[in-house]
């Protein structure tokens, strides 16, 4: 049997909307996605996902169909990015969401992944998702958990909700496993010695 592409990503993805104009807005100016190209003729909008040619997003017309679909999206952004979703959403008027789909303040943890994730909704219902994978075991039984319960999780997010200087934060680092990953991640500098954090904010 001649052996089939392997596919190493998704590229694109398309969702149904009731008012294209509307959604035009939400994901370019609240999502931020660039946008690629508008067929007004089709009833179709597309937006790149990252850079040019990367990803992409494609946005279909409903028109006044009266059934829709209620889909979900994951946009892969960084862990910084995932910690501040809460807030940066509220402040451009959208509810950040929980795993369970309640209104939430902190991101919740996928422990099977794992992966941290801050959801919300667009104008149509289509469930969106905020997602960065996180450098650690992953624990089955914690298929959706609060951030803040996390525990390898919490001395990282205490000290981006707290501060703005990783300072006093550095006694949990002791803790951490792969702290030169999370310092990498979150903008800071790494000693290698001590604490390890020498500078930088969230």
């Amino acid at each position: 049997m001649t052996a089939m592409p392997r596919a190493t990503g998704l590229f694109e993805t398309h969702l149904t909307v009731s008012d294209l104009d509307r959604s035009i807005e939400f994901y370019r100016d609240v999502v931020g996605l660039p946008l690629a190209l508008v067929l007004e003729e089709r009833g179709a909008a597309f937006f790149w996902i990252g850079g040019p040619g990367e990803a992409m997003l494609g946005l279909w017309s409903l028109g006044s169909a009266p059934m829709g679909l209620s889909l979900h999206v994951a946009l892969k952004v960084s862990l910084g990015d995932v910690l501040a979703a809460c807030d940066g959403l509220r402040s451009n008027g959208v509810t950040p969401l929980s795993f369970f789909g309640v209104e939430t303040s902190e991101p919740s943890v996928i422990g099977w992944m794992p992966a941290a994730a801050v959801y919300f909704r667009d104008p149509d219902g289509h469930l969106i998702e905020y997602l960065a994978m996180l450098e650690e075991s992953a624990r089955a039984e914690r298929r959706g958990t609060r951030c803040s319960r996390w525990r390898r999780l919490l001395p990282i997010w205490a000290t981006c909700a707290s501060t703005s200087s990783p300072a006093s934060g550095c006694a949990r680092w002791s803790a951490m496993p792969s702290p030169r990953s999370w310092a990498t991640r979150l903008g800071w500098s790494w000693t290698g010695s001590g604490c390890g954090i020498v500078s930088g904010s969230t």
